[in-house]
């Protein structure tokens, strides 16, 4: 299936990296529809692009891949929301920001991954309630800025 997009034109995708977002993104609930497209060969990074704004994507990424160690427990309503049954079916990815003044400033949201059933193909932003983990944890060592 091909998909428009702002930043690479016409994609081809694959119908099983679409995803039906169930608990939307905040600030983005009128969202429904993702698909995860790879940003290079080998990236540590993907994009959670809209299939109904071609504007409209995420840079992923998963926290354990920069070592950042990484885990908590999904809760059940979390659970039922995008049936899941078993742990292996999940994929849980954070979105990074980028930015464009200095790209080492990087940061990862740990509070609010997003998190995919990759049998189902549902996915849903699950806010850690209760949790110490930050919304914008360094992603790379701090460098000076001049």
């Amino acid at each position: 299936m091909k998909i428009k997009t702002s930043r690479f034109g016409e994609v081809e995708i694959q119908e099983t990296s679409c995803f039906e977002i169930v608990n939307p993104i905040l600030g983005y609930e009128q969202e429904k529809s993702f698909a995860l497209i790879e940003h290079k060969e080998k990236s540590k990074f993907k994009w959670l692009q809209s299939l109904n704004t071609p504007e409209l994507a995420f840079v992923v990424a998963m926290p354990d891949d920069f070592g950042i160690e990484y885990s908590f427990e999904l809760p059940d309503n979390a659970q039922e929301s995008l049936d899941i049954t078993d742990a292996e079916d999940v994929l849980a990815l954070c979105i990074v920001v980028i930015p464009h003044e200095n790209p080492r400033a990087t940061t990862i949201n740990l509070l609010a991954p997003l998190v995919f059933n990759i049998k189902n193909h549902k996915g849903a932003q699950i806010i850690l309630t209760g949790s110490n983990l930050k919304v914008d944890y360094p992603l790379f060592e701090k460098e000076a800025v001049c």
